[in-house]
C-alpha cells in the first residue's frame, strides 16, 4: 500500500515531496554552481576585462560589470543557499530574474532547441527549476526549515 501510495498520491508536504525537493535543489544547483557560476567567479576579472560580458540590448543601461556581478551573484552564490535550502525563495528569484533574461533577452533570437549552435533551452530549464523551487519553497530537508522549526 505504502508503494503505491508513493508512486501516485504523496500529499504536498510529505516526507517524499520533501526528497524530491532536496534532490532538485541539490542537483540542479550543484549543476548551476559548478557549471556557470563557479566559472564567472574564478575568472571575473579575464571576463570583465575583455568586456565581453553579453548585456541585451534592453539592459543596454547597465554595464557589463554589473551583469556580470548580478550573473555571479545569482549562479554561484544563489546556487548555494539553493543546495543549502537556506533563503530558498529568494534565491530562486534570482535564478528566476537571470534565466529569464538569457532566454528571453540574451537568447531572444535564438531557436528554443538548437542541435549546433546557441539555444534557449539550456535557460527554460533552469528558468522552470528556480519557478518550482519558487512556489513549493525548499521542502523539510533544509536550513529554512531547521530555522523556522
Amino acid at each position: 500500500m505504502k508503494i503505491v501510495s508513493l508512486l501516485c498520491c504523496a500529499k504536498a508536504n510529505s516526507a517524499a515531496t520533501s526528497l524530491g525537493l532536496l534532490v532538485l535543489r541539490v542537483s540542479f544547483g550543484a549543476m548551476m554552481l559548478f557549471g556557470h557560476g563557479l566559472g564567472k567567479l574564478q575568472n571575473f576579472s579575464a571576463i570583465n576585462a575583455s568586456g565581453n560580458f553579453p548585456v541585451p540590448a534592453s539592459l543596454s543601461f547597465l554595464s557589463p560589470t554589473v551583469i556580470l556581478v548580478l550573473a555571479i551573484l545569482a549562479e554561484f552564490f544563489g546556487s548555494l543557499l539553493i543546495i543549502l535550502g537556506l533563503g530558498t525563495r529568494l534565491a530562486a528569484l534570482s535564478w528566476i530574474a537571470i534565466m529569464g533574461g538569457a532566454a528571453f533577452l540574451t537568447h531572444q533570437a535564438d531557436p528554443i532547441f538548437s542541435k549546433a549552435g546557441p539555444s534557449k533551452e539550456l535557460a527554460l530549464v533552469y528558468l522552470s527549476v528556480a519557478v518550482v523551487i519558487f512556489i513549493t519553497g525548499s521542502g523539510r530537508y533544509s536550513v529554512d526549515k531547521l530555522i523556522k522549526g
